[in-house]
């Protein structure tokens, strides 16, 4: 168990490192955002290169961030019924919802999200827009960000496990993000 723990540890400050330097694309694109919207209004000037880069910064982060949201409990959680479990239970509900549905999910996607980023490159598939952006980047991020968050989900299994194990470490799940 504890080289799993080790792995799962270094998955996680792999994670939060990970994340708080995508957090940062959010001020990128506002700013990107606002020269735009400056250049169109005072220069009647745009460009759909700039107006993806947004999407693209944003799609990012979201991509990137996901797995240490994930890590800290800060995604969204519809807790009906585990909040009438113990904590054991709402532990428990937590491992088996991650092991059936988180885990194979993200791991399909990632998996499903490979062949297109490849072919995508390489083609060198470019933007449909006039003066759009290449394409495959983006997909590159999906992959990669589907892959994140797979590892992540193994992480918080490994986490939810050795908690399990001793329930004298159910300390913070996000203590390793901050």
């Amino acid at each position: 168990m504890r080289a799993l723990s080790a792995l799962g540890a270094a998955i996680e400050a792999a994670n939060a490192l990970i994340g708080r330097a995508a957090v940062w694309l959010l001020l990128a694109a506002v700013l990107l955002s606002a020269g735009n919207a400056v250049m169109r209004k005072a220069f009647s000037l745009s460009s759909n290169a700039m107006l993806e880069a947004q999407w693209y910064l944003i799609g990012t982060l979201v991509m990137l961030a996901a797995p240490w949201v994930l890590q800290c409990n800060a995604h969204v959680r519809i807790e009906l019924l585990s909040s009438r479990f113990s904590a054991r239970g709402r532990k428990l509900v937590e491992l088996f919802g991650h092991l059936l549905m988180l885990l194979p999910f993200t791991g399909l996607l990632f998996w499903m999200s490979l062949p297109f980023f490849l072919r995508s490159y390489r083609q060198g598939e470019m933007s449909l827009n006039a003066g759009g952006l290449p394409v495959w980047p983006m997909r590159g991020m999906v992959m990669l960000g589907f892959a994140l968050l797979t590892l992540q989900a193994l992480a918080s299994i490994i986490r939810l496990l050795r908690e399990w194990q001793d329930p004298a470490e159910g300390g913070d799940a996000g203590a390793l993000a901050r």
